[in-house]
């Protein structure tokens, strides 16, 4: 079941200790380790999920990150569709993660840390984004695919602005989270 939270002043403190652990299982094989999604966004009601995303020199082989991430009992969904990233669930028993792993630089890498990025620096944007999560989450209790198709509008919209905002703004991921 699809439930959205109220924003949660712990979450960032749950990355923070997952960050730690992340890093010092891959050392510098992630160039970066970011908290990513609505749980990175203080004030910003969200799914109890944290996102990370670990950035890597190459997506191919998956060996040198995915060795280190299997042996702190995280579990490689290889079946995930999306080809530019490689997707980690938590470990077995313990609260949900997702870890998104994308090449630096890439979009997809970007598209996040733009997205959070922007969010943190429009307030404004979030009443909108979670009465729409909150309605899409009533509409879709049980259909994840569903619930997250149907923000894509808006998620265009607004990368649209965040575009535009990054240009105006010369914008560049900050330091690395962890």
């Amino acid at each position: 079941m699809i439930h959205i939270e109220p924003y949660d002043a712990a979450w960032p403190d749950r990355f923070a200790e997952l960050g730690r652990g992340l890093r010092e299982a891959l050392g510098d094989i992630a160039l970066r380790i970011d908290h990513i999604g609505s749980t990175a966004v203080p004030g910003l009601a969200a799914k109890p999920i944290i996102d990370i995303q670990i950035s890597v020199a190459a997506l191919e082989p998956v060996d040198p990150f995915r060795v280190p991430l299997e042996a702190r009992g995280y579990v490689f969904r290889a079946d995930n569709p999306e080809r530019t990233k490689r997707y980690f669930r938590e470990p077995p028993g313990t609260p949900r993660t997702h870890i998104h792993v994308r090449k630096l630089g890439s979009f997809s890498q970007q598209f996040p840390l733009l997205f959070r990025d922007y969010l943190r620096t429009h307030p404004e944007e979030l009443g909108p984004y979670e009465s729409l999560k909150r309605s899409l989450a009533a509409q879709y209790p049980d259909d994840r695919a569903a619930y997250t198709n149907a923000k894509l509008p808006w998620f265009w919209q607004t990368i649209h602005q965040a575009d535009t905002w990054s240009q105006q703004t010369g914008w560049e991921p900050g330091p690395t989270d962890a």
